[in-house]
């Protein structure tokens, strides 16, 4: 009841914000831009606040880590769930090869590939079969080279194909990374280091950049999800800091494997895998006093593939939002929950607001399009609420650029400053909208409870993987 009172508070709040665009008088009948102005802001002043003390801390060596532990070093294994990877999965695995601290197991789960996947890995990684290999019931099979094994199996989907994974590895820690995901060389390293140093540490995400493919859409959308994922890692720092980290991005992550096994391992059913398991990962851990913690380890960064779309990136984001609506009504119980600590007494009655954020951003601009065409006295009074607004906007943008490479240990250059200022005038108007319409796509797949997404391949991953490769020895 306290999750359905509270979406129920914020859904008459909008319609009577609707409904005020034209019945009522002054700043009020943009009641709907002044309630989004006030949460966005409330939700930045926050992330501001609690990251403010970020500072850059120096990995911890493999000597250094030796020296202190007084157990078995952790040891680490990496899972790859691939279908129709052909041009990305090589590109893939040879940045993992490249890595200071190479893994202990390796290990692709193609599920089900149509295309040449199988043989550009026979081919490039001299795959033979492994005859003796333990492999889960479903009769899929291995093959190895060195470090690296493939499982194959029939198509069931990424969360099915993880779960088979961690059926073939017996690693204390497991990695999971896209197939389009390319690690720095200090990225496993710091991975591991994490883990042997948190003996709670259950979960764990690297720090993604989001590359897209050229041509100018490719660059307008990098430069948008680039500005995009610097702030969101920013507040997932925010949020950890109080125990309520609720994401650990699938396409590089980090768990420990008896927790995962424990908690069931990843759900099939979910939109968004990821997500969804680490709400189940917070539940399991308070409602058995376990003291589980979930972090972002800033040491670990990697490039991961992005929409160059506007297609694909609506189709993204559809997918993402209608898989949060579902995972959120899921653990409705834990909404207001003082049982769930900061998790269900702060974090998720943030995300049932969040439900509907989109949806008042989206009136709020067509509000400001009804009062410009009707030129309606009220205008001036708006557009100096949204004055104000980028101002701060423009402040934060910048603050969150200086911190986060400040938190990476990384010099800011000169460009960045102004394609932070330049993002930060136009994201109202131009990306947030298409966020804002892909959240309200979300819903109606909710509602509707249709499954469309695609992943984005074709040229992107042609030309992204050409790139790297020449880039990487």
């Amino acid at each position: 009841m306290r999750a359905y009172a509270l979406f129920a508070v914020v859904l008459v709040a909008w319609i009577m914000s609707l409904l005020g665009g034209w019945l009522l008088d002054g700043l009020l009948a943009w009641a709907a831009g002044l309630f989004y102005v006030a949460y966005d802001t409330w939700l930045l002043a926050y992330v501001a606040w609690h990251t403010r003390k970020l500072r850059y801390t120096p990995p911890v060596s493999a000597g250094e880590l030796d020296s202190k532990a007084n157990d078995a070093p952790v040891t680490l294994a990496v899972l790859i769930a691939a279908r129709n990877e052909e041009l990305m999965l090589p590109v893939c695995l040879r940045a993992l090869l490249a890595q200071t601290d190479m893994p202990d197991e390796i290990l692709v789960i193609d599920d089900g590939s149509t295309d040449a996947t199988c043989a550009v890995l026979e081919r490039e990684f001299a795959l033979v079969a492994d005859a003796n290999a333990k492999v889960p019931s479903n009769g899929a099979q291995l093959t190895c080279a060195g470090r690296i094994r493939v499982l194959h199996k029939v198509n069931a989907g990424k969360a099915s194909a993880l779960n088979d994974g961690l059926q073939c590895v017996r690693s204390d820690v497991v990695i999971t990374i896209d197939a389009d995901t390319l690690l720095e060389p200090q990225a496993i390293a710091a991975m591991r280091s994490a883990f042997a140093q948190n003996a709670a540490l259950v979960a764990a995400c690297g720090v993604l950049r989001p590359r897209c493919a050229p041509g100018w859409r490719g660059r307008v959308f990098e430069w948008f999800q680039t500005f995009e994922y610097l702030r969101a890692f920013l507040s997932r720092v925010a949020w950890m800091r109080i125990d309520a980290l609720l994401l650990v991005s699938g396409a590089f992550a980090g768990y420990r494997r008896l927790p995962l096994l424990q908690v069931g391992g990843y759900r099939a059913s979910s939109r968004v895998e990821d997500y969804e398991l680490i709400h189940r990962m917070h539940r399991h851990s308070h409602e058995h006093a376990l003291g589980w913690h979930i972090r972002v380890v800033s040491g670990a960064s990697a490039e991961t593939d992005a929409p160059a779309s506007l297609r694909y990136f609506l189709r993204q984001r559809s997918r993402w939002f209608a898989g949060f609506l579902e995972t959120l009504l899921a653990n409705r119980d834990m909404v207001g929950n003082p049982r769930y600590a900061a998790v269900g007494r702060f974090m998720l009655p943030v995300k049932t607001v969040d439900t509907l954020q989109p949806v008042f951003g989206l009136t709020a601009f067509a509000l400001l399009l009804y009062f410009l065409v009707t030129q309606q006295p009220v205008l001036q009074l708006v557009l100096l609420v949204i004055a104000v607004k980028l101002a701060l906007d423009v402040l934060f943008h910048l603050w969150s650029v200086y911190l986060y490479h400040r938190w990476l240990g990384q010099r800011v250059a000169a460009r960045t400053w102004w394609l932070a200022v330049a993002a930060a005038f136009a994201e109202p108007f131009s990306f947030q909208l298409l966020r804002h319409s892909g959240a309200l796509s979300g819903w109606g797949s909710f509602l509707s409870k249709r499954t469309d997404w695609v992943p984005q391949r074709q040229n992107q991953a042609l030309a992204l993987s050409k790139n790297q490769t020449e880039e990487r020895p």
